[in-house]
């Protein structure tokens, strides 16, 4: 079964290198022996430390809603240089899997057992020491794994069907896996290799789990928005009339990695004049006017969580009284979001308040139409793991959901649109601003923008 398995997730390829628990760094002419792990993943830029006590308990809460049955979850594969246009990190782990791991390890598998002995076991390729000198270390099957994964059965791959075939045995329920677009070859793995089981999704089930935060979680999402506002404060200090919009991404992004963001979370969006108007505008190549509004769209991500932040901005440091209207009335929409925001409440709720708030308040800014008409997009979206992440938009907020609250008013025949958002976490009594970093007032905007650095 196990060469149908792999086949249908490709997961080992003729000259693949074995698994790893961090990024990809350089090699060192000998891998150390396996003793010195424990200073090596605490190196700069070789993976962080796992939260071992937190994904066990996801694992356990996630066997405790299935009851009985079998797990597994597939580890990613890195991409490949000559097919896949890698334009950052070849590789990005999946999701699931981080989920119940917080491992950076390239084609493991993890199996869960639930029933009266749940069980977890982790598979590992083996170590290839002289493939090591091409992709820096690996992590394998050894005591090491199960020490930095807090895993306790840790066993090569070539291991798996058997172990499978006997969890399956012992559970006598389903087999649970992670059927998504993502998964490769979804078809060929659920109807040829398991086709005479009990096959079913088990995303749902972990998409529900993911939707309220941890701890771990809200502390790596904590980090990515501080990033983000680093980034977004860098971009309206290097912002001038004549400035090319890539030169405004380049120090937003500069100041993302220059804080420790492992990645941008999506494409960065700098669009100015005209460009404000379209909302995922990112070719990013347009020369910047006096007089010109800003809209950057960009998030940090850290720790395989990432931020979603906008801000809008005039690119000569000065609101027109006309751009100041129209933003000032796209804040005041957020904040009376915000002001709603609290266990119980609904995402729909929140959009008709924002949308209720415009309308009473656009006065005939926008001429005689109110301004909720060119207001063209949701107010919200869950943000986790993906920058739209997982979850039913019906559920009712929860204290440790996370979310965007992101109006904004386009005016394509004036060339300026206007965008505000920011990160939101649901607490106990109302809400927490995650990415109050950045400024967003007027005010702030123009005071931060006066005291730029002059150009040599």
């Amino acid at each position: 079964m196990r060469s149908l398995l792999l086949a249908a997730f490709v997961v080992v390829r003729a000259a693949a290198a074995p698994a790893s628990l961090v990024a990809q760094t350089r090699p060192a002419a000998v891998p150390p022996p396996l003793g010195v792990w424990t200073a090596v993943a605490e190196l700069p830029g070789m993976g962080r430390s796992v939260d071992t006590a937190r994904v066990a308990a996801r694992r356990r809460a996630l066997l405790a809603r299935i009851g009985r049955g079998v797990v597994l979850i597939p580890a990613a594969h890195e991409r490949e240089l000559e097919r896949d246009y890698v334009q950052d990190n070849d590789f990005r782990q999946n999701n699931t899997f981080f989920y119940f791991t917080e491992l950076e390890t390239q084609d493991a598998w993890l199996l869960l057992r639930a029933g009266d002995a749940p069980e977890a076991v982790l598979f590992l390729p083996d170590r290839a020491p002289a493939q090591e000198r091409w992709t820096g270390l690996r992590l394998g099957p050894d005591s090491t794994a199960v020490r930095l994964s807090g895993i306790s059965r840790v066993l090569p791959t070539d291991s798996l069907d058997p172990v499978l075939a006997l969890a399956l045995a012992r559970a006598r329920g389903p087999l649970y896996l992670p059927l998504d677009p993502t998964t490769r070859d979804e078809q060929r793995f659920r109807d040829i290799v398991f086709s005479a089981r009990d096959v079913r999704n088990v995303r749902p089930t972990v998409d529900s789990m993911r939707l309220v935060k941890d701890g771990d979680e809200i502390a790596r999402l904590r980090k990515a928005t501080d990033i983000s506002g680093l980034g977004h404060i860098a971009a309206m200090q290097a912002a001038r009339p004549g400035a090319w919009e890539y030169e405004i991404e380049a120090a937003l992004e500069a100041a993302f990695r220059r804080n420790g963001a492992d990645r941008v979370g999506y494409p960065s969006i700098v669009g100015s004049g005209p460009n404000t108007t379209t909302l995922h505008y990112d070719v990013n190549r347009r020369q910047t006017r006096d007089g010109d509004l800003v809209v950057v769209d960009a998030g940090a991500e850290w720790g395989q969580y990432t931020a979603d932040v906008t801000r809008t901005f005039p690119v000569n440091g000065k609101f027109t009284s006309r751009q100041k209207a129209i933003y000032d009335l796209v804040l005041a929409t957020q904040q009376a979001a915000f002001d709603s925001t609290r266990p119980g409440v609904t995402i729909a709720q929140l959009n008709r308040i924002a949308r209720d708030y415009m309308r009473g308040h656009s006065g005939t800014l926008c001429g005689a139409e109110s301004c909720d008409g060119y207001f063209i997009h949701g107010l919200s979206h869950w943000l986790g793991m993906d920058v739209h992440d997982v979850g039913d938009y019906g559920t009712p907020l929860k204290p440790g959901m996370v979310f965007t609250i992101e109006p904004g008013i386009y005016l394509p025949a004036e060339g300026l649109g206007v965008r505000i958002e920011d990160d939101v976490l649901v607490t106990a009594n109302g809400a927490e601003w995650l990415s109050a970093r950045a400024p967003k007032t007027t005010v702030e905007i123009e005071r931060l923008m006066s005291s730029r650095p002059s150009r040599p």
